[in-house]
């Protein structure tokens, strides 16, 4: 004879204490909850709502530049130190968690071209207008006037500076892209393809000794510290500004061009774009990638700064204010947390690089609802309704107008193709894609 008997263990519905929550009993079957999807979709666009309800990314300004802030470098080692270079040839040093300035350095006569920082962190580089390179300490100096720790006096003027990644080498643009060793007042060696001015150079991150550099006879030059000529390079209907590496592929590489496009390019396969990434409406002057190379930010004349996901050709983000003018420069930081850039009206502005995410320490409920949300966005961001939510942006008037406009153009230029397709001879007028209609040739 059997017997039935009930059973329960007392741990799954007895409270530790007091203070524990009470555990609820629940069963996941399908058949038992038939109004699970639409419950689901409530709470998605609710979710939705809220994150633009919460969606305050500005977190606030350095000021204390006398003039327009031309470039940026971020401390390789601390994540609370930047450094910044105005047009009046000041570098100033900014502890972020203070929000202070806690170093200023008249370093050049004219303006600060190009700064950056050595891979120890121990010193940074700095090149301006009066046609030299300088090294400086990090730490100010206990007493007496601040000096660099080396100078050197070049030809021409430098328009850009990177350091290596790993070794004590950096790399200076002008005329010709010069690789300099610390030790030496000469460089290395020079490379140059082409007989134009360049505006930037960049070492890549994880393949070292390969550079990047932006001419302006519109090229893209790759080159290899190896060889002591160029490897490849890619015309474009427009000039190049700058170019970023990603951190985590070493092949891709980001282009801010002054068509008012971003260029994503695998480096292997020049001849077309990997992606191209519109919603500027001028000339982008600045990029810089996330350190988990999924998304990059980017610095327009049109007064904003725009996140862009890498393989999206639309920015997720817009970032703006009234008092701010021109974006000359930006910085993601190390900790994928923050957004600086620097603009004509002498301020660094601090942002959120999600515009709705709490800031601080989150409680383990809060962290759980946060994610529950944030999968209920994903299962449902294709719904019209909450599409439309989480995709608009409020521009500024300017911006909002322009964009009509190059809509209308854009229009425009399509109508006429087709109709010139289909009077001319079968054939005749080929198919470009849009992203093969800015590459005017790869030299090799």
């Amino acid at each position: 004879m059997r017997v039935k008997v009930l059973s329960r263990n007392p741990d799954d519905y007895v409270r530790e204490t007091k203070l524990d929550l009470q555990r609820v009993p629940r069963n996941y079957d399908p058949a038992l909850h038939p109004f699970e999807v639409p419950r689901e979709y409530i709470r998605a666009l609710n979710a939705t709502k809220l994150e633009r309800v919460f969606a305050k990314p500005f977190l606030g300004s350095l000021d204390g530049h006398r003039d327009g802030v031309n470039c940026m470098a971020k401390h390789p080692k601390s994540l609370s130190t930047v450094l910044s270079g105005a047009c009046d040839g000041e570098v100033k040093i900014w502890n972020l968690t203070k929000r202070q300035c806690i170093r200023t350095i008249q370093a050049h006569e004219g303006f600060v071209r190009g700064i950056c920082a050595r891979y120890c962190g121990t010193s940074f580089f700095t090149v301006g207008d009066d046609k030299t390179v300088k090294q400086w300490k990090m730490e100010s100096p206990e007493y007496g006037e601040e000096e660099p720790i080396h100078t050197i006096l070049g030809k021409t003027v430098y328009t850009g500076i990177d350091h290596h990644w790993k070794e004590a080498v950096f790399a200076t643009c002008g005329q010709q892209v010069d690789i300099w060793d610390e030790q030496r007042t000469s460089p290395m060696c020079s490379l140059t393809w082409g007989f134009d001015s360049i505006s930037s150079v960049k070492f890549n991150p994880i393949e070292t000794y390969l550079l990047g550099s932006c001419a302006s006879d519109r090229n893209i030059v790759l080159y290899d510290m190896r060889k002591s000529t160029p490897l490849k390079k890619v015309i474009l209907n427009m000039r190049t500004n700058t170019l970023c590496w990603n951190p985590m592929e070493a092949f891709i590489f980001t282009a801010a061009n002054e068509d008012y496009n971003l260029y994503t390019f695998d480096m292997r396969f020049l001849e077309s774009p990997a992606m191209v990434h519109m919603d500027h409406v001028s000339a982008v002057l600045d990029v810089d990638y996330s350190p988990t190379g999924k998304e990059f930010v980017s610095a327009s004349f049109d007064k904003s700064i725009r996140i862009f996901p890498v393989d999206k050709g639309r920015s997720r983000e817009v970032y703006h204010t009234k008092r701010m003018q021109h974006v000359i420069t930006v910085k993601w930081t190390s900790d994928n947390k923050y957004i600086l850039c620097g603009s004509d009206e002498m301020n660094i502005r601090l942002w959120k690089a999600n515009a709705s995410e709490k800031l601080g320490v989150l409680a383990p409920r809060e962290k759980a609802a946060m994610n529950y949300n944030q999968k209920l966005k994903e299962k449902f961001q294709y719904h019209p309704k909450i599409r439309r939510i989480a995709q608009h942006r409020h521009l500024p008037k300017s911006i909002y107008c322009q964009i009509k406009e190059q809509r209308i153009m854009r229009e425009a230029r399509r109508r006429k193709e087709l109709n010139r397709r289909k009077h001319s001879k079968p054939g005749s007028v080929p198919l470009v894609s849009e992203k093969k209609k800015h590459i005017v040739a790869v030299v090799k």
